[in-house]
């Protein structure tokens, strides 16, 4: 996330939101987001999100998702907002939407579904 300037602006159980600066070296040709910065994001806020409701000893893997491009990611900034749909011990379904902001206004521009799993005692992968 530091590499795309991403941070987390808001995180509660079940929920995390993610903001993320439009810049030039994110786009594709015409100058919008590329999708593979959105679903990179979106994938982030879905696995924070699902993590915030993991075993503190848990580290969290995406072993699914499906994105669906709904419009140019043309925006000021964008605003990737995470939501667990149905927890579990290993498998945690999520929710993700990704708005658009430009001035003051939000457009949805992506929606996400993502399914993770909870890693609970594996040496080699830390929470």
């Amino acid at each position: 996330m530091r590499t795309l300037g991403a941070s987390l602006a808001e995180v509660r159980p079940g929920q995390v939101v993610i903001t993320l600066p439009w810049a030039e070296p994110l786009t594709q040709q015409h100058g919008f987001l590329h999708a593979g910065m959105v679903a990179t994001a979106l994938d982030s806020a879905c696995g924070y999100a699902g993590f915030t409701l993991m075993a503190e000893d848990a580290a969290v893997l995406t072993i699914e998702f499906k994105i669906n491009l709904l419009a140019p990611a043309q925006g000021q900034h964008f605003r990737m907002v995470g939501t667990v749909i149905k927890p579990g011990r290993t498998v945690t379904v999520c929710e993700g939407q990704a708005f658009a902001v430009e001035g003051g206004r939000e457009k949805l521009v992506a929606t996400m579904g993502c399914t993770l799993m909870a890693l609970v005692g594996r040496d080699n992968i830390q929470g």
